[in-house]
């Protein structure tokens, strides 16, 4: 009766919100994206969480005996209404985060973290899960199956499913403070990337590429400032400044308006949220029973404890600081030899690195840049996933599908023997305000087949400064290997092979790696010899470009290496120590003093920013997946390099898919390794390709 009801309610609400309703249309159904509409979506919210409340309910109080079917299979069913509709509500968060939009998220973030609470602490919902757990330690269920029962168990139990009733309504308290927390973290961090933008005169450009003076024309003018030229404060207009500017005073007010976000001073510091974040999140896990949170949160990753964790990063850590006192001390003579009087700074690093680039391996970025063409790079991209995968990707005319803006295109992915529809592709490739900074890739609808199958939609989201009309967009080479990165995530999505919806999701220090692999294919002669192409002649990229481009392959690895290596100890390291008085800008200080940071650089994400640890819980205590991940990426390299078909050997690529990429969450981690390579990843083969040197 319950579940007739729940049923009859949905009929009634179809016609009140679109964001509620099934996708409809083209390709299995697809999101309504041209009727978002702001008003719709607290309240499309509000119903979906009351709707899915119900449903679990209902598996709850079932009187049958608790199995698998109705229990597990049912709870994968659960909350289809409410699943869409926050796809819709990610979509805005991240891409189209209008101040009207971020104060509905401001409301609805506690009620969404109390929504979670009431499912993961749902005592009769657990003892059934725990039912059918038990009977299975008897007997094993098959091994799909098997899987997504235990990490649904080990779920519920890491989220306060065993606590006492008291302790619960303390858990979901912290949780919902918590959610809160993050939410302001995330504004504020925003409100400083829109509102610290830096207009130059045309008196102040000297050294910029010609293009990036396009492209800050074009942004100053869409911000109401015509004839001047606007840096903006994200990593994607700061990187090219702090490049080739030779205005020293001007790299040095971007460098500070860029690493001072969330560190004001102001209405917006977020040092004090990241006191009360830590402090909640220790008394939090302290309920269950742990230490410190990178304790609870490292058990079911591969690394299992901080402990693991940090033994990496510090046997990294010590190569990677050397290497940056060798190039600091290669940028110091050249600076000397110009004459320059200055000591290297952290706003001279990257314009310094790039005059020792060009006179160690005579290699320009920016020569390099002109054969790095967006559009050329996603041909680029759907050739590898060709050979690879074999998917055929087929652009879709404007209008086919709603997009939520006018940048978004759209591909389809089939396969190319069977013309089997794997799914859609979304590229949202240029920076606006409201946009959260940074790349990533999400899905809309994951593969499964317990409820028939259903295809693939997948997003890549990137920052790139939009070109002045009719130019070619033209990125660095390091952004150039970021979309290939992410790239990487959204073939990960495409290959699933799995049964439950549970088994789409990840291990956060393996989910990288994936990607981080996708990224060697960008230095393969079939891509270089016929994707990265001069934007003026359509001329390949020459062989001794090439060539200098491979011999500069470590160059500059301590600076990429230390700047991400300190943001992840530091995350590790805030959330071993004791937070009861903790002064977050005086423990940065001083954490990175104790680990002799060179004063040359700054770490990649600064604790008031640091929005992968800050802002909600995915990377906290996970940041170093990064460099766990390529380990594997190094390792499984080898394996590539070293095949008949080099990295597009036939028989590897099958591995790579059979192992890596369709299993996703459906098998763990390290035996999935193990069965593509045959043992376990070594930490020399990442030293190697860096270029560090490998302790005896």
């Amino acid at each position: 009766m319950i579940l007739a009801s729940c049923k009859q309610e949905k009929k009634e609400l179809i016609h009140d919100n679109i964001l509620l309703k099934e996708w409809t249309g083209p390709y299995g159904g697809v999101p309504a994206f041209d009727q978002i509409n702001i008003k719709d979506i607290k309240p499309a919210m509000l119903k979906g969480m009351e709707l899915k409340l119900k449903e679990i309910d209902a598996i709850a109080n079932n009187k049958e005996l608790a199995t698998f079917e109705n229990t597990i299979v049912e709870m994968e069913r659960a909350g289809a209404e409410f699943d869409r509709v926050n796809k819709y509500y990610g979509v805005l968060s991240s891409n189209m985060s209008t101040p009207e939009f971020r104060e509905i998220k401001t409301e609805l973030s506690p009620v969404l973290s109390e929504f979670n609470s009431k499912i993961s602490q749902n005592e009769k919902l657990f003892q059934r899960i725990k039912t059918v757990y038990e009977a299975s330690l008897e007997n094993p269920l098959p091994t799909d199956q098997q899987r997504v029962l235990n990490l649904t168990y080990k779920r519920f139990e890491m989220n306060g499913a065993k606590l006492s009733p008291q302790k619960k309504a303390r858990y979901t308290t912290i949780n919902k403070e918590l959610s809160s927390l993050y939410t302001k973290f995330s504004n504020n961090v925003l409100h400083d990337e829109e509102n610290y933008v830096t207009y130059l005169n045309a008196s102040q450009l000297d050294g910029l590429p010609e293009e990036f003076i396009k492209s800050a024309a074009k942004t100053a003018t869409d911000k109401g400032q015509e004839g001047m030229y606007a840096i903006t404060n994200t990593r994607s207009s700061i990187d090219p400044f702090l490049t080739y500017s030779n205005e020293r005073d001007l790299r040095k007010l971007v460098f500070n308006n860029y690493y001072s976000r969330g560190d004001n001073g102001d209405d917006y510091d977020n040092n004090k949220l990241v006191a009360k974040i830590l402090k909640l999140r220790r008394e939090r896990v302290e309920l269950l029973g742990y230490k410190n949170y990178a304790e609870w949160r490292l058990q079911d990753r591969m690394a299992k404890t901080p402990e693991k964790a940090m033994e990496l990063m510090e046997a990294v850590w010590p190569a990677a600081i050397a290497r940056v006192a060798e190039e600091v001390k290669d940028m110091q003579a050249v600076a000397d030899k110009n004459g320059d009087q200055i000591t290297i700074a952290p706003w001279d690093y990257r314009f310094y690195a790039e005059k020792v680039r060009k006179e160690k391996y005579d290699l320009d970025s920016d020569e390099v840049k002109q054969y790095l063409q967006l559009d050329k790079l996603t041909e680029a991209m759907h050739y590898v996933a060709g050979r690879l995968f074999n998917y055929q990707f087929t652009p879709l005319p404007r209008g086919t599908v709603p997009v939520f803006h006018d940048d978004v295109k759209v591909w389809e992915v089939t396969n190319k023997t069977t013309e089997e529809n794997i799914g859609l592709w979304y590229l949202d490739p240029y920076a606006r305000e409201g946009k959260r900074s940074g790349a990533w890739a999400n899905q809309y609808r994951s593969y499964s087949t317990f409820d028939g199958k259903k295809n693939v939609l997948a997003s890549n989201n990137s920052n790139f400064v939009k070109p002045a009309p009719g130019e070619a967009l033209l990125v660095s080479w390091d952004d150039a290997t970021t979309f290939f990165h992410e790239f990487g995530h959204a073939l990960h999505f495409f290959s699933a092979n799995v049964k439950y919806p549970t088994l789409n999701g990840g291990v956060r220090d393996y989910t990288e790696f994936q990607s981080q692999l996708l990224e060697r294919w960008l230095l393969t002669d079939d891509v270089i010899n016929n994707y990265l192409v001069h934007k003026k002649n359509g001329q390949p990229m020459p062989a001794e470009l090439i060539t200098k481009i491979k011999n500069a392959a470590t160059f500059n690895k301590g600076f990429i290496t230390t700047e991400y290596l300190a943001s992840a100890i530091m995350d590790m390291k805030f959330h071993l120590a004791d937070p009861s008085n903790i002064d977050v800008d005086k423990f940065e200080r001083e954490t990175l003093t104790e680990l002799n940071m060179p004063k040359e650089l700054p770490m990649r994400h600064r604790t008031p920013h640091f929005s992968h640890v800050f802002s909600g819980e995915s990377y906290a205590t996970a940041y170093y997946g990064y460099i766990w991940a390529d380990v594997l990426t190094a390792d499984a390299s080898e394996a590539f390099a070293e095949a008949p078909g080099g990295f597009y050997d036939e028989e590897m690529a099958n591995k790579l898919i059979k192992y890596l990429f369709a299993p996703r969450n459906a098998i763990d981690p390290a035996k999935a390794y193990r069965l593509f390579r045959g043992r376990d990843a070594k930490i020399e083969a990442l030293m190697k390709d860096r270029g560090f040197s490998v302790a005896k």
